[in-house]
Formats: structure tokens, sequence, C-alpha cells
């Protein structure tokens, strides 16, 4: 599969003159796929994000996104990356939320009627119709990710980043959250890279997974892959999603299941064993 996003022992220094060294593994993300970042606070997410956006330029090492070098050609770049950042307030300027929708499109120049139809259709897909005219300040924690994912997925662009989109969000709304994610991933060929906090999340919405640690990419697997590597997840202060943990804990006891993803993979292993067809591979201890 094609890289549209690579980024190698990355180094960084800020003004004043905290240096951020990312080495490790190469950071690579395919199109279409569905990535999520690891690590505990200070472990260099902030910065490879921001290296991708072509916020900040590398002092070593390279970055690429879609072939390009982000820092020196941000206005390409920028146009097919939506970014939705950890504190959407500060993202969200518009005086309603049809405005704030339309800011994008209207800045690149698109007709009235060129600008309707785009806010009607992303509000449309993330079915928020109804805050159309609500003023963003009143709005829910939950509503306001879902303004600002409209804000930067109106132009549907290849790449979307997500800074701890979770963040604050109850059990409802982060359920609603993955199944919009998945479906823009699904239905769109969007491109995800997904910082988080929320580990039991993670199953069902990455295809891969890097862990970084002390500016150091410690490994990347699909979720089942990563997540039973212990000594890692501990390595950056990490515990394993719940649901992964107790099908692992089963296997060890001899109890031939697949890992599940989700609650619905979840209960059909645990069926399957109760109707008697999950072999025990060992003797239980």
């Amino acid at each position: 599969m094609e890289n549209i996003i690579r980024v190698q022992c990355l180094k960084h220094v800020y003004p004043d003159k905290t240096e951020v060294n990312l080495c490790g593994l190469d950071f690579l993300v395919n199109q279409g796929e569905r990535v999520v970042i690891l690590g505990p606070n200070g472990a260099g997410k902030t910065t490879l994000l921001s290296h991708i956006l072509g916020l900040l330029s590398p002092v070593e090492g390279k970055v690429e996104v879609m072939g390009l070098a982000p820092y020196k050609n941000f206005n390409t770049i920028r146009k097919n990356i939506g970014v939705v950042f950890q504190n959407v307030d500060e993202q969200i300027i518009g005086p309603r939320v049809y405005d704030d929708i339309a800011f994008t499109p209207r800045n690149e120049g698109l007709s009235k009627e060129e600008t309707h139809k785009k806010v009607m259709a992303v509000a449309k897909t993330l079915k928020i119709e109804e805050l159309l005219n609500k003023i963003p300040h009143y709005l829910s924690g939950g509503q306001k990710k879902k303004v600002a994912l409209a804000g930067a997925m109106v132009m549907m662009p290849k790449i979307l980043i997500m800074d701890e989109p979770f963040d604050s969000l109850d059990p409802k709304s982060k359920g609603e959250m993955v199944s919009i994610i998945n479906q823009l991933n699904k239905k769109h060929g969007v491109t995800l890279v997904v910082t988080t906090h929320d580990i039991n999340v993670v199953p069902a919405l990455a295809d891969a997974i890097y862990i970084l640690k002390d500016g150091k990419i410690l490994v990347r697997g699909t979720p089942q892959e990563v997540f039973v590597q212990v000594d890692v997840l501990k390595e950056a202060n990490l515990e394993p999603p719940i649901l992964l943990e107790l099908f692992t804990r089963l296997r060890r006891k001899g109890y031939n299941m697949n890992i599940p993803n989700n609650l619905d993979e979840a209960e059909e292993e645990l069926l399957s064993m109760l109707k008697g067809n999950a072999k025990i591979v060992n003797s239980p201890s």
C-alpha cells in the first residue's frame, strides 16, 4: 500500500531550547488506513502531529505527506488535511454553527450555492442539521466536537487528524464519535490519524497502533498484536483495553478464543464458549 504519511527519525528544537527526538521505527501511514497514536504526556505526540500538519519544520529527519514536505508546501498540504484539535473551543470561530462549517469553503472562494451544498452534505453525514442555526458557545462538549469535525471535513480532505477527540466525552458520545470516524473512513476513504488516552476505544477504531515513549516509537501493529505486548505497554505506562485483557487471560487459561475488537464480537465469542464451541487447548490453571 502507498504511504501517504512518512516520518523518519525526526528532531525538533523549540525556541526555549527544548529538544524533541522521535526515532525508533519510522512512522508510516498508508492511504485509507486508521492509525492511532498512544503514549504518555511528553512522548512526542503533539510534536509529531505539528510536523505532519506543517506547523513545524524539522531540524533533522524527514517528514513527507503525499510525497511533499509539509512545512515547505503548507498551503498544498493543508487543503488535503482536516484537523480537529483537542480544545475545540479554540477552533470554532463562527457566530453560528453554519457559519463555522462554511468558513473554509467561503475562504476558498466557493460560491454561495456550492458552500451551502457542502455544509448541508457534511451536516447530514454527521447528523447535526438541527444544530446549524445554534450558537456554538451553548453547545454540549459532544456537539462541539461534531461541529469541529464538520468544519474539518466540509471539503472532504484525504487525511483527517484528530488530537484527543474523546477527551471529556461521555460514553454515549464516545460511541457516536467512533461510529462517525469509522463511517468517514469506510464510505469516503479518509485516512485517519488519531491520538487518544482512551485506550478502550482503540480496538474498534484502529487498523494500526503506534506506541510512543520519551521520543521513541516503541512498536507498531494491529490492536491484537500490540496489546498482548505487556512489557511494551508497561514501559509506556499503558494498560491494555479491558476487553482485550479479559480475552487474553481466557486464552492463557487454555480457551481457544478470538480476541474481539468490540462488544458485539466479545458477545459472540462468549456465547460460543457457553455453548461449548470454544476448545480448551491447555488445562485451565
